[in-house]
């Protein structure tokens, strides 16, 4: 009767940790926490630390907006990750469906916003670069500021695109539910995470996964 209890909660381990798997079933992961490969980017900007891509400088202004990009393209997916912001700048994201613009440091699609800009926090929300140069869609500024997390401290953002529409969460909680009118918007293209041009400033990415249907 004593071993009861012990087999009791190995069974109960074991399920939750197949639950676990079959929920993530389908996620693969596109940073293997030691180095950079399948993303090209200026080295210079993009590193590896504690598990983490650190992109941006602590120490100096960051010229302009750089991006590291996925060598693959996806249309429908949905992704998941971990961000964080140190510094005394504020302003960050990840590009999805987007491409690199030639002979530029620009990217150009839809972007997951990170950080805040002049009308306050933007943690995300969908922003169109370089192209229709707009927010395309975000939640109430009120809520938003009490979902995020303080400077400095991991936030959890998940994205879907399939077909026209894009929803994203932070933390849990919805910020976007956006439907593609335009036609003429292509619906794949390429990643890119985001160091903002600017004061001194790192944004840290972990944990990155995606799931393509």
């Amino acid at each position: 009767m004593k071993t009861l209890p012990a087999l009791f909660l190995f069974s109960l381990a074991f399920c939750l940790c197949a639950a676990e798997k079959k929920k993530e079933e389908g996620f693969v992961s596109l940073f293997d926490g030691k180095t950079l490969d399948g993303w090209e980017g200026k080295k210079e900007f993009f590193r590896v630390e504690k598990g983490a891509i650190v992109a941006g400088f602590l120490d100096k202004k960051v010229p302009h907006n750089e991006f590291l990009v996925s060598k693959k393209e996806y249309a429908d997916f949905e992704l998941r990750f971990e961000a964080k912001l140190v510094g005394k700048g504020n302003n960050a994201g990840v590009q999805f469906r987007s491409q690199r613009i030639a002979n530029h440091h620009e990217m150009i699609g839809y972007q997951c916003d990170i950080g805040s800009w002049s009308k306050g926090t933007i943690w995300g929300f969908l922003y169109d670069e370089s192209r229709r140069r707009k927010m395309l869609a975000q939640a109430p500024q009120e809520k938003v500021n009490s979902w995020v997390k303080p400077k400095g401290e991991w936030n959890k953002l998940r994205f879907l695109a399939k077909g026209p529409v894009i929803k994203i969460w932070l933390n849990g909680k919805q910020t976007v539910d956006f439907t593609e009118s335009q036609k003429d918007i292509p619906l794949t293209g390429r990643l890119g995470l985001q160091i903002h041009g600017g004061p001194p400033l790192e944004c840290h990415y972990r944990k990155i996964q995606i799931k393509q249907w």
